[in-house]
């Protein structure tokens, strides 16, 4: 690769990679959210009957104590409830409480907004191409760090 291209091709991804984060950032911030709070609260949302922290680290590969401070933060919002797992003293249930569950469709909403902005002006064919070309690109940046698939 040309050092053009190398330099195009860096200047697009990390332009890209940071306006949307500030656009997720500023989105969220209408739910009194976070980047990362979404994506775990929404998990939450498709686990009615709750799910316990090693549940949602291994969900999202990530470790435990990631989560348990992630819950920490969202702790005061009212989303969820701990619970005890019966049989297991060290495990902790996790379920949404109304407003969680409440705050699944409004997370969506935030999420289509997003998707809907970022790819304004194309075709069905190349959004379709778009999350290829990501997919093959995170694929191809996962070989250089240690990241969980």
């Amino acid at each position: 690769m040309e050092l053009a291209d190398v330099l195009a091709t860096n200047k697009a991804l990390v332009k890209v990679a940071k306006l949307y984060r500030s656009a997720q950032a500023d989105v969220l911030s209408g739910l009194a959210l976070h980047p990362g709070q979404d994506v775990l609260l929404w998990m939450l949302g498709q686990e009615p009957e709750g799910i316990t922290v090693s549940e949602i680290a291994a969900r999202l590969g990530v470790e435990q104590p990631t989560v348990t401070r992630s819950l920490t933060r969202l702790d005061q919002g009212g989303w969820f409830v701990r619970t005890s797992v019966p049989g297991d003293r060290r495990a902790t249930r996790i379920q949404l409480t109304d407003k969680g569950r409440a705050a699944i469709a409004e997370i969506e909403a935030a999420w289509r907004t997003l998707a809907e902005t970022a790819t304004a002006g194309m075709a069905s064919d190349q959004r379709a191409m778009l999350v290829e070309m990501l997919e093959k690109v995170r694929g191809n940046l996962l070989t250089l760090t240690a990241e969980v698939d």
